[in-house]
Formats: structure tokens, C-alpha cells, sequence
């Protein structure tokens, strides 16, 4: 809302944390009026205050909350706080630390009125220019198939939450985000819960956001090991549970983790390791050595060429120079039907 009061000009030190819900009229025969739900989850209160005359100035309304617990309530809190204190059928969720690009409001919600039951994105401009570099790439190259089978990667949400813009109808199908507060990827499971309740996934490709990133992002509070078991449980509810076996591509320690980390039914699903490096290949197989059956399960290692799908592949996106696209391209196999990328 900042940017679009100041008009083209763009501050590049935003202040941090103020999550809001911004909202746009229902049709596009009302007044174009907007709300700004603003919720303090710091001492944001201030700087926000300071922006009230201002923004009410231009029609749009602001409505700031808070709470009076000694503790932090965190930003599930703040983000279900903003969507229940406003009242417009579209929301648009935008950190303070990112910066808006004028039209994205417009754009999204042309968008979301075509396609009210899916969570709409959209392309990013990563600041400073350089940072997470494969993972913007990433972010702005998926294909519309991908925003869907590329759910289950260590990169998280497909449509990545400071893009987000809905449907209220769509929020309210969800349901609110936890509220667990820090050390909980709020984002993560708002994103599978839409998954789950048949929400669509759509990505306007047009750059709307300028995406900071810094080392105290609260995304950081949360750890690899708690984002790693909600993805393999994701995989096992939605991938897994329809295939009577599979191959899990890469017979490294990041394949042989995702075997151990499987339910003991679909562990037995495995039918094989498979990879391109000849030391592992000669071993020929793997033994589960931690198992309390006996005997201790042992799985092949095979060259890809001799295993057959469909496969969980466990390697890591965009570090190879395109062999593993071409090894994959060469088995005439289809993401998201024969193979999906968990890394």
C-alpha cells in the first residue's frame, strides 16, 4: 500500500515485520476503494500510525489491531487477525519488508475473479539482487503442471506466500493459519491445507513484488527437520499411498534419509535405489541397518537406466548442468505421473 501512495517511488529499507491483508472491491463496477488491515506484531504499531492520515487520504481505509499478551502471538496470529477484522470477498497478503510494484493489486485480482478457488501468485524480484539465487530461478521459472508436482521440494510453497492473493471464499474454505508461533512453518501448512481441500494453484507471470530477503526473516526460526517430516508425510498422503512401488532416484544420503523416514509400509513399497555413480552402483544394495527386523531389509542400487518407475527423485534441482534433466528426458518420462522432485 506504500508504493502505491508514493507512486513510483520505491523505499528500499521498508520497515520489518508488519504482516497486513490488503483487500480490493468485489467487481469492477464499485469504487475503487480499498482497506488495509494492519496488525502489530512488533512496534510497527508506530510507523503504521504514522501512514494512517495518509493513506485514509487517498480512500483507503486502515484499521490497526494488536494484542496484550507478554508473549509474541506470531504471524499466523497477525495474518488471521488482518483477514477477520476486514470485510472485502479478496485479500492480498503483503509482508512490510517487500515492496509492492504498482498494478499488482489489479492484476491478482483480475486473476482471482477468473479462478476463486485458487491461491494466486505471482513472479518475483529478489532484493539484494543475487540472493538465493536458484531459488528465485526456481520461483519464476515453474510451469503452471509444476506449481502442482513440484509441491513436495525443500523450497516449500510452489506459489511462494508473500505473493499470495485469494478469495475470501478460498480463506474460508482453508480454514485460518496456526498460530503456533515461532518455530512453526505457518505457510507451509496453509499451503497444503488448500492442497488438501481441492484448492487450485495459479502464478500471474508478471514480476508484481520486489522479495527481500535477510538473514532475520522468520522463516529462519523454523528447522530443517520440522519442514522435512511435514514434506515426506505430504508425499506419503498424496504420492505414495496411490503407488504399489516405487524407485527412489539417488542412493546417496539424501535418498537412503527419505527411505528411513518413510512409514514401514511404503518403505516396503521401495523397490530400489538407482544413480549414476558407479562406486554406489557396485555396492548393490542398501541395508537398513537401523531396522529392528530381521532379517535387516536390504534394497538394490541400480544404474537409472536399469530401474524402472515411477520414481521419487532425490536430487537436488538446478545443481547438475542439466544431466539429471537430460537423464530424466532420456527415460521419456512425465513429471508428476512417473517421477516427482523432493529436493
Amino acid at each position: 500500500m506504500e508504493q502505491q501512495v508514493r507512486g513510483s517511488e520505491m523505499d528500499p529499507n521498508p520497515p520489518k515485520r508488519l504482516r497486513t491483508a490488503s483487500e480490493v472491491p468485489q467487481t469492477e463496477g464499485e469504487e475503487q476503494d480499498a482497506e488495509e488491515s494492519a496488525v502489530d506484531v512488533d512496534d510497527s504499531r508506530k510507523v503504521v500510525e504514522g501512514w494512517k492520515e495518509r493513506l485514509e487520504g487517498k480512500g483507503i481505509a486502515v484499521v490497526i489491531s494488536g494484542h496484550n499478551s507478554a508473549q509474541p502471538r506470531g504471524v499466523g496470529y497477525a495474518k488471521n487477525e488482518a483477514a477477520s477484522q476486514s470485510c472485502g470477498q479478496y485479500l492480498c497478503f503483503q509482508d512490510a519488508d517487500d515492496i509492492m510494484l504498482p498494478q499488482r493489486v489489479r492484476v491478482q485480482y483480475d486473476a482471482s475473479v477468473l479462478h476463486q478457488n485458487s491461491l494466486i501468485g505471482c513472479r518475483v524480484q529478489r532484493l539484494p539482487e543475487g540472493s538465493t539465487e536458484r531459488y528465485s530461478r526456481w520461483i519464476n521459472s515453474l510451469t503452471q503442471d509444476q506449481l502442482v508436482s513440484q509441491v513436495y521440494t525443500s523450497h516449500g510453497p510452489t506459489v511462494v506466500m508473500p505473493t499470495w492473493f485469494c478469495s475470501r471464499k478460498l480463506f474460508l474454505k482453508v480454514g485460518p493459519f496456526d498460530e503456533g508461533g515461532k518455530g512453526v512453518p505457518e505457510d507451509l501448512l496453509f499451503f497444503y491445507k488448500i492442497l488438501r481441500r481441492g484448492g487450485g494453484l495459479l502464478r500471474v507471470d508478471e514480476c508484481l513484488l520486489v522479495y527481500r530477503y535477510h538473514e532475520k526473516a522468520t522463516t529462519h526460526s523454523v528447522t530443517e527437520e520440522t519442514i522435512w517430516k511435514l514434506r515426506v508425510d505430504f508425499l506419503q498422503e498424496r504420492v505414495l499411498s496411490q503407488w504399489e512401488n516405487f524407485t527412489i532416484w539417488n542412493a546417496g544420503k539424501q535418498g537412503r534419509k527419505l527411505y528411513r523416514s518413510l512409514s514401514q509400509t511404503n518403505q516396503k513399497k521401495v523397490k530400489a535405489f538407482c544413480d549414476v555413480d558407479e562406486n554406489k552402483i557396485q555396492k548393490g544394495f542398501y541395508t537398513y541397518e537401523e531396522s529392528k527386523e530381521r532379517p535387516k531389509p536390504k534394497v538394490p542400487i541400480l544404474h537409472y537406466k536399469d530401474a524402472s518407475g515411477p520414481f521419487i527423485i532425490c536430487v537436488k534441482l538446478d545443481m547438475t548442468g542439466g544431466v539429471l534433466e537430460e537423464n530424466l528426458n532420456s527415460l521419456q518420462l512425465k513429471e508428476g505421473v512417473d517421477y516427482y522432485h523432493f529436493n
